[in-house]
């Protein structure tokens, strides 16, 4: 029974700042006619008020970033588009994470090589979970795939841990960066308390992919056992 419950707790803990995340967003995705920019028109502005017009624009279906490597915001079409709270403070901070490369700050150059690090651990530890139970028929002996299935785990673990560690370029982009840019003329006193949680969003959505990968771990290592 205690096991049982533990078990709950942790995968609430694992769902939980997903969840909340999305649930913010969503809740402030509703177009306002009393904005006058999209997402997009308010990158370009702030972009264009810090010298960055090189720094392109685009849609995406690959979710809200900025791409250091191509100098381009990306934005969703619901953001790019939208003229609600949520599209132009997600907007502003991936205008953040662009100043954060005009300053050359250099966590974001730390994050970009790590993030590309995380996904093709994740995608090397799935690849190993799967093949880990051939190994073990394979060699007919129960340790046969162990090593298979370790490293496996490590790539989930280490694609974990590097989520966690953008944080703190998450944050800044955010707070230190996004924050003050809405503060100047883009948002009312009334909506920068809904802003703030929105940017916490932003940030949370590594705490949640952080999470996600220690759950597929726990996925593949429950297979596994049976």
């Amino acid at each position: 029974m205690l096991y049982l419950l533990a078990l709950v707790v942790f995968l609430v803990l694992m769902v939980l700042p997903g969840w909340w995340a999305n649930a913010v967003l969503r809740r402030h995705a509703g177009e306002r006619a009393e904005f006058t920019h999209t997402g997009a028109s308010l990158a370009r502005r702030l972009l264009g008020e810090h010298g960055l017009t090189e720094v392109r624009v685009e849609i995406t279906e690959q979710g809200d970033h900025y791409d250091p490597a191509s100098r381009t915001v990306r934005l969703s079409a619901g953001n790019y588009q939208g003229r609600s709270l949520t599209a132009l403070t997600v907007a502003a901070h991936e205008v953040g994470h662009a100043l954060q490369h005009q300053a050359g700050y250099q966590p974001l150059t730390w994050r970009t090589r790590l993030v590309r690090v995380a996904q093709g651990a994740e995608k090397l530890g799935a690849v190993l979970m799967l093949i880990t139970p051939v190994f073990m028929l394979l060699s007919r002996r129960p340790g046969g795939g162990l090593v298979t299935a370790l490293i496996g785990a490590a790539g989930f673990l280490s694609a974990a841990v590097v989520h966690l560690v953008t944080l703190p370029v998450e944050f800044d982009a955010s707070f230190r960066r996004a924050l003050p840019l809405l503060k100047l003329g883009v948002l009312e006193a009334r909506d920068l308390p809904a802003a703030r949680r929105i940017l916490t969003a932003c940030a949370l959505t590594y705490v949640a992919a952080s999470l996600s990968a220690m759950l597929n771990l726990w996925r593949w290592l429950a297979i596994l056992r049976r």
